[in-house]
């Protein structure tokens, strides 16, 4: 039987039925086991992009493996749909938000079912959705009783043009990511959700993900940043009242080095300084540009201004001059650092600056300390010098006793401190989960009774950059208050948009109940067995989903404590950037597909010419796809061209799935061949002898059945081996072998009796093998030859024990000392029969041809080189 390969048509048919029969449906059975397998969400950004397709085609493998290993598997997708772009789409199109939203969440489903992904979309979730939302609502207001939200005002970065506060990363070099505005600090009212409570279970609960990468607990570890010191207290007086400046130092044994202290613009100190002098008012006022982010302040000009005050030091009573620095935050400690100029880098620059003592306190075995230039061992350790009582001790001594007089003058005690911030959840944007608070001149910040919930948010609204829209739409803003019914207002801030991703996989377990935030199914499900995702979210989201988890677990919603067993972070895909910069204007960047490679002649580079009119174009080298550089690769294109199976396959074989992907047309093209290999293999060579045959059942132990089926169950062994270690690129590599083996063994022993049934459960294997990367080809061959069942409903297939035993010898063969293919021979077989075997081989005729044999070399066990 001879039938064509058409993916597209086999493709869109498979995926309708599994549709109409609910396929893919995941029920609660406490009778087996289960496997919550989820990639992270997206953002509705209108198309599907490979970073896109990579990731959800890793996490569908894992889930269909999984479900031939005899799981209860549940794969859900759902949509990250609230955020700021949505915003910025509505103003450049004059709609709404959430119709730009819903109808990019429409194209892109469409996209996702057209790659086949075993998703039970019953339980999809979509965050800008009141059902959704809703429990973002409900949860802050427990989390308001419990002390775990509060408000206060905050200094943070804002965009002047977007009118919004701006996250510390989307501050890039002072400006507005997207604005390019200078970002201003301003000081604010705003939610904060308490995430310092749970900074030691954060940090002491990494030990227990086995799961994780070790970077991304590295890279989370420092983020919460643990530091144990000393909370030590320079006294000062204003209007002759007693008052302390606190200070947290890691290095208490160079107090003694102490030549100023630096408060933020944002402290009282400063604040008074301002009110008699207009230099360190005018210097405030600066800093109020350029964010508040530390990364932003490290690299900054470290600035700053006398505030006229002096501090006591603590141990030697030396009077100490305040400063304002530009480079101290309020929301580091209290606001205030000691300045060591000698064994501290920055201060070391401040101090060099305005001209302040600097003053070394240890000595150091590497070198002398010298105030013309930093050393980077000034912040060594050592023994302490120009210390008063402490001269001579080491660090670690010094640290001891200087805390111990600290401690005894009341003056310093013990702290361990958190490089931690809590979470600064308001935002002052329009397409968010509206905050559930009503201002009344009355009775203050009242919260919205719980039966009152949600607080819809208008969907009607087109945002114009003049700000949050909703402070002038009176149907939403005007409300009567719940506790003295008089005039009030609704809080007009939103939630950051992290709340909505902090919590969606426990949402999925029991998407459809619309009385309560989670069920008993949460119990079920949870955690998620395996999560997958790219590293950019490897600190912020992956930090405050495992807050949400440990804050519901406290009000007694949930039992578990960590919401992620498993962590997988897939790599970028990469592609050539191309560009071409005219005088005058800014660069223009042409995507790769409409760029001609001509490769260049002997010792000269290849150069690029665009198709449309041959005028040349700069390659910029391999980047990361993005928009921005115009370098992506449209996956409808690819789906369209050559379907879903290509696609899934060319993106898992590539690369291992935590390394960058790089792009490749020709990688493409030998995938597709390689498709087309194995459906030409099952219908033109398995499939007419099958269909002949009476007896499907291996029988015997002859050679031609022991060679063939040892070499497969090799094969599959690696494949079991390479799931388990999530390997899939070489899961591919065997797949391939097998294919390869099974060819050639027809070719060479097509009139051999017996061997039908060999090949038969060898393509079996070879089928299921590959169904979790390209369940289309798979299913339909599986099908079509007659196989029990469905393949999707199929077993892991074992290994037999048996094949594996070593009764053969795989040997190399080469021609003229180039590796030309392999034999497999009896294991006991002597240098005669080997060369025999070798000689008779379909690759060494193929080279050899005509030509005659000069010699042949026999290397016992391991390779046959024949000289001709």
């Amino acid at each position: 039987m001879k039938k064509a390969y058409n993916p597209q048509k086999l493709e869109k048919s498979l995926q309708e039925e599994w549709e109409a029969k609910g396929n893919f449906k995941a029920v609660e059975d406490p009778s087996k086991r289960k496997y919550y397998c989820l990639s992270m969400f997206p953002y509705p950004s209108g198309k599907l992009h490979m970073g896109h397709v990579r990731n959800y085609t890793i996490g569908d493998v894992i889930t269909r493996y999984h479900s031939m290993l005899g799981f209860n598997v549940l794969q859900p997708m759902g949509w990250d749909a609230f955020g700021l772009p949505a915003e910025n789409a509505a103003m450049a199109n004059d709609v709404p938000p959430a119709r730009w939203t819903y109808d990019n969440i429409s194209y892109m489903k469409k996209q996702l079912k057209s790659l086949g992904f075993a998703i039970d979309w019953s339980r999809e979730v979509t965050t800008c959705k009141s059902d959704y939302y809703k429990w973002n609502q409900w949860l802050f207001l427990k989390m308001l009783e419990k002390g775990l939200v509060y408000k206060k005002t905050g200094t943070v970065n804002w965009d002047p043009i977007d009118m919004t506060v701006l996250a510390n990363e989307q501050v890039i070099d002072g400006k507005g990511w997207r604005t390019g505005a200078e970002v201003e600090r301003r000081e604010i009212p705003m939610y904060y959700m308490r995430t310092s409570k749970y900074a030691n279970e954060l940090l002491k609960d990494l030990d227990q993900l086995s799961g994780w990468p070790t970077r991304v607990k590295t890279m989370q570890a420092n983020w919460i940043g643990k530091s144990e010191g000393v909370n030590l207290t320079f006294t000062y007086k204003i209007n002759r009242e007693e008052k302390n400046l606190k200070v947290f130092t890691t290095r208490a044994d160079t107090v003694m080095g102490v030549t100023f202290c630096a408060v933020a613009p944002e402290h009282i100190l400063a604040k008074k300084a301002a009110e008699n002098h207009s230099k360190v008012a005018s210097f405030i006022a600066s800093c109020a540009h350029g964010g508040v982010a530390e990364s932003n302040l490290a690299i900054a000009e470290k600035k700053g201004v006398f505030t006229g005050y002096y501090v006591t030091h603590p141990l030697s009573g030396a009077q100490i001059p305040v400063w304002v620095g530009n480079y101290v935050l309020m929301s580091y400690g209290e606001g205030a650092v000691m300045g060591v100029p000698a064994h501290d880098a920055r201060d070391f620059e401040f101090a060099k600056k305005y001209d302040l003592k600097i003053l070394p306190v240890i000595k150091f075995e590497t070198g002398e300390f010298c105030s013309d230039k930093w050393q980077d061992f000034y912040t060594d350790r050592g023994v302490c010098v120009n210390s008063g009582p402490y001269n001579g001790l080491s660090c670690d001594l010094a640290i001891e006793a200087i805390t111990k007089d600290l401690v005894k003058k009341k003056l310093g005690d013990k702290q361990s401190q958190w490089r931690l911030r809590d979470w600064g959840i308001s935002r002052q944007r329009y397409w968010g989960t509206p905050i559930p608070i009503i201002h009344c001149k009355g009775c203050g910040d009242v919260p919205v009774p719980l039966n009152q919930l949600p607080v819809v948010l208008p969907e009607d609204c087109v945002p114009d950059g003049s700000g949050n829209p909703l402070n002038g739409k009176k149907d939403f803003l005007d409300v009567n208050c719940p506790r003295c019914g008089g005039l009030a207002r609704r809080e007009t801030d939103t939630m950051d948009t992290f709340v909505d991703s902090s919590w969606y996989p426990l949402r999925y377990a029991c998407a459809d109940n619309h009385e309560l935030m989670v069920d008993h199914r949460v119990n079920y499900w949870m955690p998620v067995d395996q999560y997958i995702g790219g590293i950019e979210h490897a600190i912020l989201h992956l930090l405050y989903s495992r807050f949400w988890i440990k804050v519901m677990r406290d009000l007694g919603l949930i039992t578990i404590s960590e919401p992620f067993q498993r962590l997988l972070t897939q790599g970028m895909v990469l592609n050539e950037v191309f560009s071409r910069r005219s005088e005058g204007e800014r660069v223009k960047y042409y995507n790769p597909s409409d760029v001609e490679i001509v490769p260049g002649k002997k010792g000269e580079q290849s150069k690029a010419y665009l198709k449309k009119d041959r005028s040349p174009v700069y390659s910029e080298g391999i980047r990361t796809m993005s928009k921005s550089k115009n370098n992506g690769v449209d996956p409808q294109g690819l789906i369209d061209d050559y379907g879903a199976d290509t696609a899934r396959l060319f993106i898992i074989f590539t690369s291992p799935p935590e390394d960058t992907l790089s792009w490749s047309a020709d990688g493409v093209e030998g995938a597709n061949r390689f498709l087309k290999r194995l459906w030409k293999y099952a219908y033109e060579a398995v499939l007419p002898l099958v269909q002949k045959s009476k007896n499907l059942e291996i029988t015997g132990t002859d050679d031609n059945i022991v060679e063939i089926r040892g070499k497969v169950h090799r094969l599959l062994k690696q494949a079991t081996d390479d799931y388990k270690r999530q390997h899939f690129n070489t899961v591919v590599s065997a797949g391939m072998k097998i294919l390869r083996a099974l060819e050639r063994d027809f070719i060479e022993k097509g009139h051999v009796a017996g061997v039908i049934p060999v090949w038969y459960e060898s393509l079996s294997i070879l089928l299921r093998i590959l169904y979790p990367i390209t369940p289309h080809i798979t299913t339909t061959i599986w099908r079509d030859l007659g196989y029990d069942g469905e393949i999707s409903e199929t077993s892991w297939p074992e290994v037999d024990a048996v094949a594996l035993k070593e009764n053969s010898l795989t040997i190399v063969v080469q021609v003229n000392g180039k590796k030309r293919g392999e034999i497999v021979v009896p294991s006991n077989s002597d240098v005669k029969t080997v060369e025999e075997a070798a000689l008779k081989s379909h690759e060494v005729q193929k080279y050899l041809q005509e030509r005659e044999v000069k010699k042949v070399i026999v290397v016992p066990s391991r390779l046959v080189n024949i000289v001709a």
